[in-house]
Order: structure tokens, then sequence, then C-alpha cells
């Protein structure tokens, strides 16, 4: 009988409808396999998404600027690079203005200041006066592969205005291919490979965001709305940082930058014209009329140089000029005894001419 109790003891059920013994034995296991599972996590570094989502934002700005018509948002997105302040966004017409502001992720508002934009990747550079910021280091970009999974961050649809964070929609890479895309009837400028994403980042207000990958490191800029030009289907892409950083590195060192006080422009006696050049640019009707040719004058310096009416003026002497007030101005510090480099923008392609003294 005390045998008999005993052995009643040993196989005691536990709440599980399995014996003690198991049960200690399971909870021991079980343990050491969490343990386990969370160190594996920690040493491959598999952070939670969450945290790598909130690592991210602090880098992420919300621009506004010009537009508010349909059609014509007045806000995107873009991405702080430096700590002092750099920040690296799309080039569009939002950035048509002197009061571009820049809101951080904790809502702090900053004037914006174009300071350099590249025509060919339609990207642009802009600074604020802010200090020890969280940014994205360029040369830690990492290269995507196809099936790669990313995180797509933006302010689309302008829904965060103050400090709260920008969207963010998860994907993978179905392409990495080169890009053969319009935007209404013209082509872009860019034919070098693209991201091709599963994810919806063509909206309103992405373009300029950040694609990083699932550990949050950055690897592209979202790029604007832009339909393919044999299918018509819209894009969802964004630009590898690979193609992006020598174009980065080049506006940071102040080549082909934007007049940032154009009240301080130096004035000379005997300066180029538009007229000695043969060029009659479109009515100068709005704050920033676009610098479009409209007529070149027969037997002129322009018409021997291949210019075409049509063609946007984007660069006198490696100076932006966004309208035809500055191409005049910028005109008027040059000095007709030297050489001018003007570049314009022909459909895709960027044409170079240079004005010899007269």
């Amino acid at each position: 009988m005390s045998h008999r109790r005993e052995s009643s003891r040993v196989i005691q059920m536990g709440r599980f409808g399995f014996p003690s013994g198991l049960r200690a034995a399971a909870m021991i296991l079980l343990a050491g396999w969490l343990t386990a599972g969370a160190l594996a996590t920690k040493l491959l570094g598999q952070t939670p998404l969450v945290s790598i989502v909130q690592s991210v934002q602090p880098m992420m700005v919300k621009i506004y600027g010009a537009g508010g018509l349909r059609g014509l948002e007045s806000y995107q997105s873009g991405f702080v690079i430096s700590a002092d302040g750099y920040v690296l966004t799309a080039w569009s017409y939002v950035l048509d203005t002197d009061d571009v502001i820049v809101t951080l992720h904790d809502g702090r508002k900053f004037t914006g200041t174009l300071t350099a934009a590249d025509p060919q990747l339609e990207i642009a550079l802009l600074k604020i006066d802010a200090r020890d910021l969280a940014y994205f280091n360029l040369d830690s970009a990492v290269t995507l592969q196809v099936a790669e999974r990313v995180l797509a961050f933006s302010n689309l649809y302008g829904v965060a205005t103050g400090n709260e964070p920008t969207s963010v929609l998860h994907g993978c890479v179905t392409a990495v291919s080169p890009l053969n895309a319009r935007r209404g009837t013209h082509p872009f400028p860019y034919r070098g490979s693209v991201y091709v994403l599963d994810a919806m980042t063509n909206n309103a207000g992405a373009a300029g965001g950040a694609l990083t990958d699932r550990q949050g490191r950055l690897a592209g800029l979202l790029g604007k709305e832009l339909r393919d030009a044999a299918s018509n289907a819209w894009l969802n892409y964004a630009l590898p940082i690979d193609a992006l950083r020598s174009s980065v590195e080049k506006m940071k060192s102040g080549e082909s930058i934007a007049r940032i006080d154009p009240d301080d422009l130096q004035m000379v006696d005997d300066p180029w014209t538009l007229e000695m050049l043969g060029l009659r640019l479109v009515p100068d009707l709005l704050t920033r009329t676009p610098p479009y040719i409209d007529r070149i004058v027969a037997d002129s310096a322009a018409e021997s140089q291949g210019l075409r009416p049509d063609d946007l003026v984007l660069y006198v002497n490696q100076h932006l000029v966004r309208s035809v007030k500055e191409v005049r101005r910028e005109l008027s510090t040059l000095s007709r005894e030297q050489s001018i480099t003007v570049v314009c923008q022909r459909d895709a392609e960027l044409v170079t001419v240079i004005f010899n003294p007269q």
C-alpha cells in the first residue's frame, strides 16, 4: 500500500494533463529555446521592425513649398545626409520658391535654402541652419538585390505636418533595371538602373523619401511620379544611392550651385545679354517664370551653337537659374570679354554650349 501511494505521488498529473516531472522538463527546455532564440536574434542583428522604423524617423524631413493646385501638391519628402543640415530630396517645382519650409521629425521648422541641383538625376540639395542632426551616411548605403525586402519612408499625401512621423510602406525589390519613363509627354532624363518596387510609392508627396533595407540601412531615394514609356503604367521606383553619391558630393563641394543671395551679385559694366546671344525667352509673367527659349534670332550666336525653341535653360556658368529673371541677373554679372557656358535641357538630354568673348 505504501509503495502504491509513493508511485501515486510520482505520477501525479499537472494542471495541463502532463506529469509534473515532464512539465518541469518541458519548461526547462522551452526556457532554453527562448534564451537561445533571443541570443541568436541579438547576434544576427534582427532588430524588431518597430525599433528600426523609430531609428530612421529622426533622419526624415517634410518639405513644403510652391504648388497647392490639384496635381501640383505643395509638399514632398527628404532626408538628412549630414549633421550640419544638408537635406537630399527630389528636384521639383515644390522648391521653386524662396520660402521652402523643412520640418524635422520633432516638429522644428527651418527655412530650406536650395544650394544645388542635378537636372539629369533630378535631385536637389537643401541646407537648413541646424546642428547635431541624426543623418544617413551615404558612404554606408547598401546595394539591394531582387526579392530583397525594403521599407519606404515618405510624407505621402502630406499627412505629417509637424512632429508626426512620416509614413512607412513595406515591400520588396521586384527588379533592378534601366529606367525608361516619362512625365506627361516629356521623357525622364535619367536612364540608369533603378530599384523597381512592389510597394505603392508613386504617390503625391513621396518623392524624395528614403528607401531602406529591413535593417533600416539607406539604399535609395524615392523617385518622382512617372509612367512607364512603353506600358503607360505608373512606376514605383527608387534611385540607388550608388547612382547619386558622386553627384551629391559635387553639389556639396559647390559645383553647379544656386545663388544663395541674388542681391549680392556684382554687376559688371559691359555684361552679356540675351540679345547679344540671340535668345528670346518666354514672357516673364510669373514670380518665377521657367526660362524656356521662345525664339532663336537668325544668324545669332545661339543659332550657331544649335540651341532651339523650347530648350529649358538650367545653368549659366555652373549657377542654377530657375527663372527668366535669374538668367538675366546671372548674365549681368558676366563680362562679354569672358566665355560663358550655358546648359539647357532638351527633352531627355542636356545640351551644353559655350559662348566666346565678343
